[in-house]
């Protein structure tokens, strides 16, 4: 496993990087093209990214989809993801051993980490009596980090048809996820009147000082709101320093706890855009949430008494808890499938140059997965009635 995890996290596969994403699924499909099952390559348009569609043009992009056993009354759907936050140019490019049980590496537990478990636990689960009793779906999509603009139409549709879903995102801790805050880019645009600073500066109007009332005002949101978190991230506007600026710009990161959270936060944001527009100044909001939170629910909790009986059956002490980043996960909550996320090993710095993976953990997640599957196999279960709201438990 150790192996295949550097070969793997050794392949470039940043987002935004189409050469190595390329490269990245030709591996995959070798590695899981060693399962039963049909395997698929689903070809989409990736469109504009960014929160407004004003950004990058993006390559095609390609999912790997493999399905086994779809005349199964159980069926489970497995999901991750194999773009990365690096990109070719960074120099956080290669593996390296830090000690015996240590590997340091770009995509390591995001989330090629979490892939290698998927795949140890099918191979296993596969050797088992009760496999014939259990169809699966793995669907491994290419822009997780990216907002899964793109693959949201397969996540969604593929919610429709299992049981229950499998997220291999990294582990928290020794723990996996319980609930995940929804998460949403919005883009706030100035826009004053230009006008020459010293000769007539009262006919400008100045869009850099509106744009910062604005984010002094939306960041006390964060001591008003329970459970949200808004973080302004960029700031960008003007241009001579000697002429009235008519335009500004800033881009703002949102998480939020609960579903109504969602409305609330846009109503409030559109608000203050309001109160800060008036002659010769205009202040806009644009964008939306991309994923909405993914909370706890009788089903969820369900499969993760299962999941945590396995865990002690195994010597394992597993739990799960909050986590405040998104992930494809949320998507396929929001369609009403019920889904275990932070699936994946032990590890940690995602996303930064210190990323590395506890490498015992590749095993013992593995064995936890396919004993759950077994389980899951034992126990005839049939997709839930898929609403916004889902409650059913599935066991």
């Amino acid at each position: 496993m150790r192996d295949l995890l550097t070969a793997w996290a050794n392949i470039n596969s940043g987002s935004y990087n189409p050469e190595g994403l390329e490269r990245m699924l030709e591996a995959l499909k070798v590695g899981f093209g060693r399962l039963p099952g049909q395997l698929r390559v689903v070809t989409f348009d990736a469109g504009p990214s960014g929160p407004d569609g004003t950004g990058v043009r993006l390559a095609p992009r390609h999912a790997l989809r493999m399905r086994c056993r779809q005349e199964a009354s159980t069926r489970v759907l497995l999901c991750g993801h194999y773009d990365t936050v690096f990109g070719p140019d960074h120099p956080f490019q290669t593996c390296q051993l830090t000690d015996a049980q240590t590997l340091c590496g770009p995509g390591v537990i995001d989330m090629k980490g979490g892939l290698v478990v998927m795949l140890a636990a099918l191979q296993a689960f596969e050797a088992l009596p009760e496999a014939k009793q259990l169809g699966w779906e793995v669907l491994i999509s290419p822009d997780e980090e990216i907002g899964s603009n793109a693959s949201r139409p397969l996540l969604e549709e593929a919610a429709e048809r299992y049981a229950f879903g499998l997220v291999f995102e990294p582990a928290f801790g020794n723990d996996i996820i319980r609930s995940r805050k929804g998460t949403g880019e919005f883009t706030v645009t100035a826009i004053g009147r230009a006008a020459h600073a010293g000769r007539d500066p009262g006919n400008g109007r100045n869009a850099i000082v509106a744009l910062a009332k604005f984010i002094e005002e939306a960041n006390a949101l964060n001591r008003q709101l329970e459970g949200v978190l808004i973080n302004v991230g960029h700031v960008s506007g003007g241009g001579p320093i000697n002429i009235v600026p008519d335009y500004a710009r800033a881009g703002i990161d949102v998480r939020i706890t609960t579903r109504p959270d969602s409305r609330r936060v846009v109503q409030l944001l559109e608000y203050l855009a309001s109160t800060l527009t008036s002659e010769g100044i205009r202040v806009e909001v644009a964008g939306e949430f991309d994923r909405m939170p993914m909370e706890s629910t009788p089903a969820s909790e369900a499969l993760f008494s299962t999941l945590q009986t396995c865990a002690g059956e195994l010597g394992l002490n597993v739990d799960w808890r909050h986590s405040g980043g998104g992930s494809d996960g949320n998507i396929l909550a929001a369609a009403g499938l019920p889904v275990l996320d932070g699936l994946g090993p032990r590890g940690n710095g995602l996303h930064t140059e210190g990323e590395h993976v506890i490498l015992p953990s590749l095993v013992e997640r593995a064995q936890l997965i396919a004993l759950f599957l077994q389980r899951a196999a034992m126990v005839r279960m049939k997709a839930p009635v898929i609403s916004r709201a889902s409650s059913r438990s599935p066991f």
